[in-house]
C-alpha cells in the first residue's frame, strides 16, 4: 500500500491487508487507511496507539463469533479512537462523526455506517451497553480485554501509559479521578458482557484493578 503505510510481516490485526479486507482496496479506502493509521501514530498518544488498536482487533476476532455484524465492530475498532485528545465522551462523538465523514466513500452502507458511528459512541461509557446489544457486548468487552492482562507487569505497563497520557494532571486529581473509574468498573457486577470473554478475562481483571485500586490509595505511583 501507498502513502507510507507498511507492515512488511502482514500480521497485525492493524495492518493495510486487515484494512483493506474490511473496506475494499479503492483510493478512497486506501486513503481512509492511511489517515486513520496517521492518526493512530499521533506523538501524543501513550497508550492510545496501534498496539492498543491491534490488541482490540485481536480481541474483537476472539470474539466475534458472539456479533450480529463482525465487520461492522471491527470497523468500529479502527474508528473508536481515532480521535484522542483525552477528553472523554468528546474524543468518541468526533471519531464517530469521522467514520461518518469517511466510510461512505470507501462504499460502506448507510446502515453499517451508522451501526459503526453508534458503536463507536457507545465506548464512552461501556456501562451503557445494552443487554442484547451483541455487537456492543463485543466491541465493549474487546476493548476493556486489557483490563484481564495475564501479568502484573502488563497491567501495570498499560496503567503506566494511561498516567503518561494525562501527565498534565497533577497526582492528587489523576489519583482521585483513575481510583473513580476502578471503583465504578469493580462495582459492576461483570465487566465482560460475551461468555467468552467474562471466562478468558473476568477474573484477572478484578485482580488487576483491586491491585491498582489498592497503589492508588496508598499513594504509589
Amino acid at each position: 500500500m501507498d502513502n507510507g503505510w507498511t507492515d512488511p510481516a502482514g500480521g497485525s490485526p492493524a495492518s493495510p491487508v486487515a484494512w483493506t479486507d474490511l473496506a475494499g482496496g479503492s483510493p478512497a479506502a486506501l486513503a481512509t487507511g492511511a489517515e486513520l493509521v496517521a492518526r493512530w501514530s499521533e506523538p501524543h498518544r501513550r497508550y492510545h496507539t496501534l498496539d492498543h488498536l491491534a490488541a482490540v482487533l485481536a480481541a474483537a476476532d476472539r470474539l466475534a463469533g458472539a456479533a450480529a455484524d463482525p465487520a461492522a465492530v471491527r470497523l468500529a475498532a479502527w474508528f473508536h479512537d481515532a480521535v484522542y485528545d483525552g477528553r472523554p465522551g468528546w474524543d468518541e462523538e468526533r471519531s464517530a462523526q469521522l467514520a461518518q465523514a469517511r466510510l461512505p466513500r470507501c462504499g460502506v452502507p448507510p446502515a453499517r455506517v451508522a451501526e459503526v458511528a453508534r458503536l463507536v459512541r457507545l465506548t464512552a461509557a461501556h456501562d451503557r451497553v445494552a443487554p442484547g446489544d451483541a455487537n456492543g457486548e463485543v466491541l465493549s468487552d474487546a476493548d476493556l480485554a486489557v483490563l484481564g492482562s495475564p501479568s502484573r507487569e502488563a497491567y501495570d505497563l498499560y496503567a503506566a501509559r494511561i498516567r503518561q497520557e494525562y501527565a498534565h494532571v497533577p497526582d492528587e486529581p489523576f489519583r482521585a479521578g483513575r481510583a473513580a473509574v476502578l471503583e465504578r468498573l469493580l462495582a459492576a457486577p461483570r465487566l465482560y458482557r460475551t461468555p467468552a470473554a467474562y471466562e478468558l478475562w473476568e477474573e484477572r481483571a478484578r485482580a488487576n484493578l483491586r491491585a491498582e485500586l489498592a497503589a492508588l490509595r496508598t499513594g504509589r505511583p
